[in-house]
C-alpha cells in the first residue's frame, strides 16, 4: 500500500532502540480517513476467503481490527492483557512479547467470542518478532477455529518475524515492509516498484 509508506515517510519518526513512532496518524492519535483506506485496502486483500470475525490485540490494533471489520461485515473479537472482572468464565490464554515495551503479557479471550468453526482474520497495526501474530495463532488454535491469515498495518521486515510465519504457511498481508531503517533513512521491501527512501 503506498499510501503507508508515504505516510510513515511523511509523518513517522524512528526512535533509538528500532522503535517506529507513527502516533501521529496510526495509534496514539488516528487519522479517520486513512484508517477507514487501511480497512478498504484488508478487505480488498481477504475478499473471498470466507472470513466470518477478526481477532486482534488490545490496544493499538483494535482500530485498524474494526475498520477492516466494518468493511468485510464481520465482528471484531480483541484478546485482553490481563484477565479483567469483566472477562468471567471460560478463557483462552496465551503469553505474548511486547517488543515495544519489552516485557510479557498474558493475553486472554473468552470462549464466549471464539468459537470452533470460526474462520479468523488476525490483524495488528506491527509486526517485528512476530510474538503477537504467534500469541494470537494460539488463541485460535485453542477455540479450534480456522486462520485465514493475518494482515499487518506495518511489519519490520528486518526482525524477520513475518518472513518465518510466512515460511511455516501462514498467510501475511502487511501494508508496508520496512527492509531497514536509521535516523535518516527508511527503506521499504519493494513490491513490484522500487524501493522508497527517506533522504
Amino acid at each position: 500500500m503506498l499510501e503507508m509508506e508515504e505516510k510513515i515517510l511523511k509523518e513517522g519518526k524512528v526512535l533509538p532502540g528500532g522503535i517506529l513512532k507513527v502516533g501521529n496518524f496510526l495509534n496514539q492519535q488516528i487519522d479517520t480517513a486513512f484508517l477507514k483506506d487501511i480497512g478498504s485496502e484488508i478487505a480488498r486483500l481477504y475478499e473471498g476467503c470466507g472470513v466470518t470475525k477478526i481477532l486482534t490485540i488490545e490496544s493499538s490494533g483494535i482500530a485498524i481490527a474494526v475498520a477492516a471489520g466494518m468493511e468485510m461485515g464481520v465482528p471484531v473479537v480483541f484478546a485482553k492483557k490481563h484477565k479483567t472482572s469483566n472477562v468471567d468464565g471460560s478463557v483462552y490464554s496465551t503469553t505474548v512479547h511486547s517488543f515495544t515495551h519489552g516485557t510479557d503479557y498474558t493475553v486472554v479471550v473468552s470462549s464466549d467470542y471464539l468459537c470452533r468453526g470460526d474462520r479468523l482474520l488476525l490483524v495488528d497495526d506491527f509486526l517485528a518478532n512476530g510474538s503477537a501474530l504467534r500469541g494470537l495463532i494460539d488463541l485460535a488454535g485453542k477455540a479450534g477455529a480456522e486462520l485465514c491469515g493475518a494482515a499487518v498495518a506495518i511489519e519490520k521486515g528486518f526482525q524477520s518475524g513475518g518472513d518465518e510465519l510466512r515460511r511455516e504457511g501462514v498467510r501475511i498481508e502487511s501494508l508496508a515492509v520496512i527492509e531497514s531503517m536509521s535516523d535518516t533513512e527508511i527503506v521499504f521491501r519493494p513490491a513490484g516498484r522500487d524501493t522508497v527512501n527517506r533522504t
